[in-house]
């Protein structure tokens, strides 16, 4: 859903921000991705089997495996971490790229739409993100 994407991005801008703004007064701030069975989820209607599949295994997933994250990054022990997004997956830890320049072109002058469509877009397309929703990112099952 596009509102609840357009909120989670939110999220990552603000964090990012709020972290370079306390850095000064040794204040850390991070995000979690939580990656668990809850309520909302449970109202999700299984419109096929591949669905009613990923459901299950998301049952699996509990919001107590969430906890140990939350409690290291508020430690002593996380005072050197701020600024991420990490993703808590059942017994899996990942850390997100934030949004930041991956490959850069330049063309003294600047660029005409014809320029940019015939060689700015050319390279960066190696680089473009890909396109495609969280289950196809993950296609294996959480690691327990």
């Amino acid at each position: 859903q596009t509102n609840y994407g357009a909120a989670k991005l939110g999220i990552v801008g603000f964090t990012r921000n709020l972290a370079l703004e306390c850095a000064n007064k040794n204040i850390t701030v991070n995000a979690i991705s939580p990656f668990a069975w809850t309520r909302m989820i449970a109202t999700i209607p299984p419109k096929d089997e591949a669905t009613r599949k990923r459901l299950e295994i998301i049952k699996r997933m509990k919001a107590e495996d969430i906890a140990p994250m939350c409690v290291y990054l508020a430690s002593e022990a996380a005072k050197d971490v701020s600024g991420q997004i990490f993703g808590v997956r059942a017994g899996e830890i990942m850390i997100f790229n934030l949004p930041r320049p991956q490959r850069s072109v330049h063309k003294n002058g600047g660029w005409t739409p014809q320029e940019i469509r015939d060689s700015a877009i050319k390279a960066l397309t190696p680089h473009f993100s890909p396109l495609m929703p969280s289950a196809q990112m993950f296609p294996y099952d959480p690691l327990d």
